[in-house]
């Protein structure tokens, strides 16, 4: 009570020290429910200014954290009513095979496991790993606003539909009402992805080293023996997806394995999943997160190198060290 008492007279140290524990775990629901790092990273932001300024109003009916929660829920649902999400670019590419259908929401985006922070409660209803992957924040983008919201707070995050209802001024009928439609969306695009289990290190390791090795050797063929029979590409902010390795092979003839092009690959982590950075003469290309089942890969969702600093990695090869690379 002593820092609430301090922050409510102005002090903006004991706020922050109030705070800080809680500011990754509001990041990664905002990602949730966004499912873009950099919106969700403007809503945290938001987020703090307004508990800041309405702390006075914080009668201590529920803890610090749930009240966040709220605002950081609240705020997402106006970003979310206003579209004010940044315009995504697409980046210029040549001319692509016809496409298996539409991709990937335009702002979607990685988080990277070095910032995640995640605290479910007793009741969450995904296991942690999942409740990040790239399918499990995919499906939620497809579910309206109140939804999203409402099957984050009560089946990831486990609050009850009484606290949910009150952190959405809404009903508990009408909470378990959303939260039922909401179930039924998301379980339907997971079972078609393929829901995320505990993976085999050793062999998602073995992979990732197969691949490396196929990009930095430009052998396409090599890269193509590790994709599953229906694995599936996609590219965002470019709404295009491919399935089958005879589509995955046709783009990636286009688009990375063109004549003359030889990658560097430096291994990450983002959504639970095995990632890798591709540089070109040095300099950031892309970002591939790698979805993995029996010892194949079954999903590759490319995006752009904006994010790599987020993931502590550089935009050329060139600061590695401090020394130039061959």
């Amino acid at each position: 009570m002593e820092l609430i008492t301090r922050a409510r007279a102005g002090d903006q140290d004991a706020f922050r020290e109030l705070v800080q524990e809680h500011a990754h775990e509001l990041q990664v629901h905002c990602y949730r429910i966004l499912g873009s790092l950099q919106d969700a990273e403007d809503a945290v932001q938001e987020t703090l200014v307004a508990a800041w300024r309405g702390l006075g109003d914080f009668a201590g009916r529920s803890s610090l954290r749930t009240w966040l929660y709220k605002i950081a829920t609240n705020r997402c649902l106006s970003m979310l009513r206003a579209d004010s999400r940044r315009p995504r670019i697409a980046p210029p590419l040549p001319a692509l095979p016809e496409p298996f259908g539409a991709g990937d929401p335009p702002w979607l985006e990685p988080y990277p496991d070095v910032l995640l922070d995640q605290r479910p409660g007793p009741d969450a209803r995904y296991e942690t790993r999942e409740a990040i992957s790239l399918a499990f924040i995919t499906a939620l983008q497809l579910l309206p606003p109140r939804q999203r919201a409402t099957l984050v707070l009560r089946d990831v995050l486990g609050y009850h539909a009484a606290e949910a209802a009150e952190m959405l001024d809404t009903t508990q009928e009408s909470v378990q009402s959303a939260l039922k439609r909401a179930r039924a969306t998301v379980d339907d695009h997971l079972a078609g992805d393929g829901r995320v289990g505990q993976p085999d290190t050793s062999a998602e390791r073995r992979l990732i080293a197969r691949l490396t090795d196929a990009f930095e050797r430009a052998d396409l063929d090599a890269l193509i023996d590790l994709l599953a029979a229906d694995v599936r590409l996609s590219m965002p902010p470019v709404m295009l997806e491919y399935r089958g390795t005879d589509s995955a092979r046709r783009v990636l003839a286009a688009v990375t394995f063109r004549p003359g092009l030889t990658y560097r690959v430096l291994p990450t982590q983002a959504n639970g999943h095995p990632a890798v950075a591709l540089y070109l003469a040095n300099h950031a290309y892309s970002l591939l997160v790698i979805t993995t089942s029996n010892r194949q890969i079954t999903t590759i969702t490319c995006f752009t190198p904006n994010l790599l600093p987020h993931f502590g990695l550089p935009r050329t090869l060139l600061s590695i060290d401090g020394l130039p690379t061959t």
